[in-house]
């Protein structure tokens, strides 16, 4: 069972705009890197050039962590980095998920150490959100702490992953459930990026995008039901404020909680089934996917609770199908599901919590006392099971 039919279809080339980038600042203040709110996500185009800012003067060695299928993008960083004056090296890890184990993570430390990294020094993501979590749990944890600049290249690591400071690798047991909160030096979302990605991926990266206008910005909706088709067009004005309204949702609830204690936890709509899908196909369905069938659960679940309407159900389920996102996922895989949300970060002992709306942009934490009120809420998502789920 997969989660998109496997394409390597990109989107034709053409020539872009140049306008003035757009900042969003997290917190207040210069961004040191490390636990401190107050460093800028910059989001606009050709953006290179500016990450000798990010990194500061005071760094001697980076090390850039990028993955196997970026290899040649990893290699421009590096040049640049050298031209800019830094003692540059690269280490490859794995793609996607299989990049986030704690074999990837020692590896990298070893590289800093054999370079002799000290705490003045920085690290630098090049990659998605798999590499961004890597990445800056290999930084939070080198000397207990050194500076980490971001650099997504899909949009799921633009609008998710890179912001924020949750690091994270995975387990045999679940997703995310070993790492530290490590605030970046900066963010720098090169829109030009998104050019060359394939068309599976940045649909994926949209599901993101979709929570946040669930969870906060109408606005979001309001765009993507217009036009998916723009929605999903990386060259398009219309994706350029998609993503900026996206990370302004993040930095919002971010600066509001950086460490995940109280409103922060509203990010993970969709997340607690999702990443137990995620689980269950050892991860081999894109996050964005998970995650999009995830909030169709939680609707489904927060309208048997009597929390929404019919009419914000549907609302989910159209804008997902109309950017071909999963909304269904295998109806005999229940209690294999049940396990994966049992181990979620946001349960408190043997009570399950989940993400629901009260309403278009109200979300809340709420505690489900029996596994059977979830147990009927997945049947409105679930279907016989199949290869493949079509689009």
């Amino acid at each position: 069972m997969t989660d998109f039919p496997d394409t390597t279809e990109t989107f034709p080339e053409q020539e872009t705009t140049q306008t003035e980038p757009t900042i969003i600042t997290v917190g207040e203040g210069a961004g040191t890197g490390g636990q401190e709110l107050g460093y800028d996500v910059v989001i606009g185009n050709g953006l290179l050039a500016r990450l000798p800012q990010l990194i500061g003067h005071q760094a001697e060695r980076v090390l850039v962590i990028h993955p196997r299928a970026l290899r040649a993008t990893g290699d421009v960083v590096r040049e640049d980095l050298e031209k800019a004056g830094y003692q540059a090296m690269v280490a490859e890890i794995p793609d996607a998920e299989e990049g986030k184990h704690i074999q990837v993570a020692a590896f990298c430390w070893q590289v800093l150490g054999q370079n002799d990294f000290t705490r003045s020094d920085a690290v630098v993501s090049v990659g998605g959100g798999a590499v961004s979590d890597l990445a800056g749990f290999v930084a939070s944890t080198w000397l207990r702490g050194v500076r980490v600049v971001h650099m997504p290249t899909t949009l799921l690591g633009m609008v998710d992953a890179a912001v924020g400071g949750k690091t994270g690798i995975n387990t045999a047991e679940g997703k995310n459930l070993v790492g530290t909160f490590h605030q970046p030096a900066g963010v720098l979302a090169d829109l030009d990026t998104l050019i060359s990605l394939p068309r599976n991926e940045l649909v994926a990266g949209l599901a993101e995008v979709v929570k946040c206008g669930f969870i906060a910005d109408e606005r979001i909706l309001e765009i993507i039901e217009s036009s998916p088709e723009q929605a999903q067009n990386p060259h398009s004005e219309q994706l350029r404020e998609l993503i900026i309204r996206a990370i302004q949702v993040k930095v919002d609830v971010v600066s509001k909680d950086a460490y995940e204690s109280g409103v922060r936890e509203h990010i993970n709509y969709g997340h607690t089934l999702g990443h137990a899908i995620e689980l269950a196909e050892r991860y081999q369905w894109r996050h964005g996917a998970a995650i999009s069938v995830g909030m169709v659960f939680a609707a489904e679940l927060a309208r048997s609770l009597g929390r929404i309407d019919d009419d914000l159900v549907d609302r989910h389920r159209n804008i997902l199908t109309s950017l071909g996102l999963p909304i269904t996922y295998r109806d005999d895989r229940w209690n294999q599901l049940l396990e994966g949300i049992r181990r979620d970060k946001k349960n408190r002992g043997d009570t399950l919590r989940f993400v629901l709306l009260n309403g278009q942009g109200q979300p809340a934490t709420v505690e489900i006392p029996d596994a059977s009120i979830l147990f009927a809420a997945y049947q409105e998502i679930g279907e016989p099971a199949s290869p493949t789920i079509s689009l």
